[in-house]
């Protein structure tokens, strides 16, 4: 299990779920279309670690940059990506 750490909260992801879900159910707000790396709206920069894509995305990424959209982990990884609270559902 890989830890995922951002500016203000650190979590783990659980068996099965993508970054992109782990990231959204600890209250980060990650903008995306395609969830499947075609668009590259959901490219966040990444300042440690090392993901690593199945299949090359279509959409451009830099460097210093992932689709937690359709990247696994490899490891702990830091995201420079900040979390929103929370909203619990009535």
């Amino acid at each position: 299990m890989s830890r995922i750490h951002t500016r203000h909260a650190s979590f783990t992801l659980r068996a099965g779920e993508t970054l992109l879900d782990g990231l959204e159910r600890t209250g980060h707000e990650v903008e995306y279309q395609c969830r499947s790396g075609y668009c590259g709206s959901c490219r966040t920069p990444l300042l440690a670690g090392k993901v690593c894509y199945q299949e090359v995305p279509l959409a451009c990424v830099a460097k210093d940059e992932i689709l937690p959209c359709c990247c696994r982990p490899v490891g702990d990884i830091t995201l420079d990506i900040e979390a929103e609270p929370v909203k619990k559902q009535a």
